[in-house]
């Protein structure tokens, strides 16, 4: 992917989150009648400044380093030495604010950060999300293959929640396993009956690498096309002429309704001709391969030496893919509920990270965040916006942890304060804030490994 893509989106997401953290805790300060001295997007040398025309001469500042932003208010414990604050503006300093008000201007940064996420969630339901109906292939030697699960079921509900799209099926699987592995699950099946299938991932490592939640699970979109990704040398697949991006159309007279099934009749007909019909560019082309014997957990099957993949058909993408649209009321319930979904499940994973249960690898840093930042702006508006709601979130779960440095360590101290009657003191806050910089420069370690290492692969 070009940088000319990356780097411009990877700007705008970070300026667009930031800004808007920032400006809740501004935002609030000042109603709240605190003085804010400096509003700034960025760390280090200003790149442009300009001073508010009102009493309080705010400045508002872009900086060089676009990895943050800060809001500096009048604090008398950061008056450097030598300085005096007016006596008439004391009552403006941060410090003497009762305990409500500096929880407040504290809070309204994450909380900004999910309100943004909802306003984006619900535009993007106002504007029309293009998604799949919540139809699955089920892959052999699953968990969904033993549950039960059938090639063209339509998952409808999971625990009794209501399962509308694709989106809704990932979203609700997960956010269900980290209450339970074990899940109740709706369906239609192909021949339009009724059924209930219960889907137990107790036994399933499910995030202790990046792969794929649903496949995972054995369940992926029922595409309904196989296709030729790569042809091995010296094959089966090579010997009768496939190649690379044929598209399977039929398999000894049968035309194949997922990979799986196709895979199963190569797997039967070891040593034995067989005739496919492929689609090769605009022709449709007729070979005879022998799929070559070999062993397979003791048994004989047979192989192509091919990779095969999925595509969407053009008659699975007619009758899967639909646009969920709501009017403005819908659409902002809707963001309210998706934007909960998100935070619950992130919290959950951030816990399951200290126990193990989560691996450590799943952590990004910023070059991860940019290559899906660009990713998700080549694909058009909707895309980049769902991202755009998904970092911020993140970036509200992760600002109220009980870090010091953190917003949520502030948070912290305050119900200490609460507590106890009178503010931690400046000793403890120093050593929290070691504490806290120690561990948030740890976080930043591991996610530029990740990071280094996803580009290394």
């Amino acid at each position: 992917m070009s940088l000319l893509i990356i780097i411009p989106a990877f700007l705008v997401t970070i300026g667009i989150l930031v800004t808007v953290h920032e400006f809740g805790h501004y935002w609030v300060a000042r109603r709240l009648g605190v003085k804010v001295l400096r509003f700034s997007i960025g760390f280090g040398k200003p790149l442009w400044k300009r001073v508010s025309k009102d009493a309080d001469r705010v400045e508002y500042v872009v900086a060089a380093l676009p990895l943050g932003g800060y809001v500096k208010m009048l604090d008398e414990r950061e008056c450097e030495a030598g300085c005096e604050i007016p006596e008439h503006e004391l009552p403006r300093a941060f410090n003497r604010q009762v305990l409500w008000k500096r929880a407040a201007i504290v809070f309204a940064g994450p909380l900004a950060n999910f309100l943004l996420a909802i306003a984006v969630y619900a535009l993007t339901f106002v504007l029309g999300v293009d998604t799949f109906r919540p139809v699955v292939e089920v892959r052999a030697d699953t968990p969904a293959a033993i549950a039960g699960f059938q090639t063209g079921d339509t998952l409808t509900a999971i625990n009794g929640e209501p399962v509308a799209s694709w989106d809704d099926l990932h979203m609700l699987l997960v956010e269900d396993y980290l209450k339970s592995p074990r899940l109740e699950v709706s369906v239609t099946t192909r021949e339009g009956n009724n059924a209930q299938r219960v889907l137990d991932l107790g036994d399933k490592p499910m995030f202790k690498d990046e792969s794929d939640f649903l496949n995972k699970a054995g369940l992926s979109l029922w595409t309904r096309g196989t296709g030729i990704s790569g042809v091995l040398a010296g094959s089966a697949a090579e010997q009768a002429g496939l190649q690379a991006g044929d598209k399977v159309l039929s398999v000894a007279g049968t035309s194949p309704q997922s990979v799986h099934e196709f895979i199963q009749i190569i797997q039967k007909h070891a040593g034995q001709t067989l005739s496919l019909q492929v689609r090769r560019g605009d022709n449709d082309v007729s070979i005879n391969v022998t799929p070559q014997s070999k062993e397979l957990d003791g048994k004989t099957v047979g192989s192509l030496g091919a990779n095969v993949g999925a595509y969407m058909t053009d008659a699975a993408r007619a009758e899967l893919a639909f646009t969920q649209r709501y009017g403005v009321f819908e659409a902002l319930w809707r963001g309210v509920v998706k934007t909960k979904q998100m935070s619950v499940v992130t919290l959950k994973l951030m816990g399951r990270m200290l126990t193990g249960e989560v691996a450590l690898k799943n952590v990004s840093g910023p070059v991860t965040i940019a290559q899906f930042a660009g990713a998700s702006a080549s694909i058009g508006l909707g895309a980049f916006l769902g991202f755009l709601a998904i970092v911020s979130i993140s970036l509200g779960v992760l600002n109220l942890l009980p870090v010091p440095m953190l917003d949520g360590g502030h948070l912290m101290y305050y119900l200490i304060e609460l507590v106890k009657g009178s503010p931690v003191s400046a000793e403890v806050e120093a050593v929290g804030f070691r504490i806290g910089m120690a561990l948030i420069g740890c976080l930043m370690v591991l996610a530029l490994y990740n990071d280094f290492m996803r580009l290394m692969n």
